[in-house]
């Protein structure tokens, strides 16, 4: 299953949690793992709480860390070194167990598309794997 999502900001992080469980709904799967993955290289996925400063604070971190036009080689090429960089750090993927015909999250967790180049149309892949019961 595909996720369509449209970013509206160079770098943001985008809930995609209640698209994710209504694929999870659909599925009918009771019990297994579900996989949230991006093929593209200047994005992640990541779960954490979605409140405004943590997700400021998130977005500071990755400038930090990997600020724009730093003297990057890639910039020579697309002048975006700086997303890939921090999709690097974020990863692209990100597993779930369903339990019970629903994704296992903690309280406050939220499955987050990271946009590090937009704003894009982007892709997410929702694999769901059923867990088989195995008798003695």
């Amino acid at each position: 299953m595909q996720l369509k999502i449209d970013t509206s900001k160079r770098v943001e992080l985008v809930d995609i949690t209640s698209q994710v469980q209504e694929e999870v709904r659909k599925s009918e799967i009771p019990e297994g793992i579900c996989l949230i993955s991006t093929r593209h290289t200047t994005a992640g996925i990541i779960i954490n709480e979605n409140e405004t400063g943590l997700k400021d604070d998130i977005m500071d971190l990755l400038n930090r860390l990997v600020p724009a036009s730093a003297g990057y080689r890639h910039d020579l090429l697309d002048n975006n070194a700086d997303s890939h960089l921090r999709a690097v750090l974020l990863g692209a993927s990100e597993g779930l167990p369903v339990s019970e015909g629903k994704l296992e999250l903690g309280t406050w967790q939220r499955i987050f598309f990271a946009e590090m180049d937009g704003p894009r149309s982007r892709t997410v892949n929702v694999t769901l794997l059923r867990a088989e019961r195995y008798k003695e």
